[in-house]
């Protein structure tokens, strides 16, 4: 995963870093980034647009496409990261490797330390979560990436989800049988209920993970997705033939997902194969007309916030999280006996008196999200792109 790094060149400060890097992909990116804070930071989690909230069960909403974004664009990345590095110094299959796993680990630590800030309670600590699996699926699609061809990584891909079909299917799970996809009773769930108990979402009652164990496997195969994808930007087809091959690809894997939502249903919360393969189909859809508009037509105004966040996109991702739950957290004493969180009093201050709960809810994500393009557009001004 390229988490951009000081770009080379020497354009003046505040100019957009050129390189043989494609803008689309930043852009992409920081789109995700914008929407993962709009989902995460409601200022009422109980009222929120449907499309801003995640689908109960099966099916998806707007909500979520945005993770399954992000994990494809890591694909996508890698690949223009070990092309870069290959052409700048041919660096050892170690190194790389060594490169590969610590930034593993810096991500999958920075994601412990957002599930305990900021009570810092350790005992019951959720182990999964955001980055943790971001974390993973880079760590396993590298190493595929390093060590497979082409064949190998479309033979991996297709290995990763029909494994995890074939598990979730036929593996009869103590008390429950074979082939229940149920929230809680499934091969997945049973899996973290034995690995995770007790340091798994609370939100689910402590007896599955939605980015638990199993179900990261076919988000490996979102990851590989993006891998086939950077591989094509990176060939030496012409633009025009990129962009077409990018949709055709993309309406395919819509359609197939869509026609194997009938044997396993597209869901987020077990992350299912259909799952995978419709909303890489999207994120390709997406990301050409991205790549058209910015990258050869050269329309890119527009994007320029979105480039802007996309330049630093863990960093922001942490920050925001970190800003969120701080407000939440931090008491303020409004008379005699009364007290109120920070976020509570900005809420009701700044939003409820001005429009109905589930806009206000909107607004107070949009201010969280306004406070954190500020912070990029300073780093970004100031020449600063944090690599993880």
């Amino acid at each position: 995963m390229n988490i951009p790094a000081t770009p080379n060149g020497a354009p003046g400060p505040g100019a957009i870093p050129k390189k043989k890097r494609l803008a689309s992909l930043d852009a992409f990116r920081g789109l995700t980034i914008a929407l993962m804070i709009v989902v995460n930071c409601p200022g009422d989690p109980d009222s929120v647009f449907s499309f801003l909230g995640h689908s109960a069960w099966n099916g998806w909403t707007f909500a979520d496409t945005v993770f399954p974004s992000f994990i494809f664009i890591v694909g996508v990345s890698l690949v223009f990261s070990f092309a870069k590095r290959d052409a700048a110094n041919n660096t050892s299959i170690w190194e790389n490797e060594f490169r590969v796993l610590r930034r593993t680990l810096v991500l999958f630590a920075l994601g412990l330390f957002l599930n305990i800030f900021p009570a810092f309670h350790v005992s019951n600590i959720r182990i999964p979560g955001v980055l943790q699996r971001i974390a993973i699926c880079y760590f396993f699609t590298s190493l595929i990436v390093l060590k497979a061809g082409l064949r190998g990584r479309i033979l991996w891909l297709i290995a990763t989800m029909a494994s995890y079909w074939l598990m979730m299917r036929f593996i009869p799970v103590p008390g429950i049988g074979t082939g229940v996809m149920e929230p809680g009773e499934n091969f997945a769930s049973w899996v973290d209920s034995i690995f995770l108990k007790g340091h798994m979402w609370s939100y689910y009652d402590n007896t599955w993970d939605p980015e638990g164990i199993i179900s990261t496997i076919p988000a490996i195969s979102t990851t590989l997705f993006g891998v086939l994808t950077g591989q094509w930007l990176m060939s030496s087809a012409s633009e025009g033939k990129k962009v077409a091959g990018l949709i055709c690809a993309g309406l395919i894997l819509l359609a197939a997902g869509s026609i194997l939502d009938y044997w396993m249903p597209i869901n987020k919360s077990i992350w299912t194969s259909s799952f995978s393969i419709f909303m890489a189909g999207l994120a390709l859809v997406f990301l050409a007309i991205f790549h058209l508009f910015i990258d050869v037509v050269g329309i890119s105004g527009w994007a320029k916030p979105f480039i802007i966040l996309g330049l630093n996109p863990i960093t922001i991702y942490v920050l925001s999280q970190i800003l969120d739950n701080s407000l939440r957290s931090m008491d303020l004493i409004i008379s005699k006996g009364n007290r109120m969180t920070c976020q509570d009093f900005l809420f009701h201050q700044f939003c409820i008196p001005y429009a109905e709960a589930k806009t206000a809810s909107l607004l107070y994500a949009l201010g969280i999200l306004i406070c954190m393009l500020l912070v990029a557009w300073i780093m970004w001004r100031k020449r600063l792109f944090i690599k993880v």
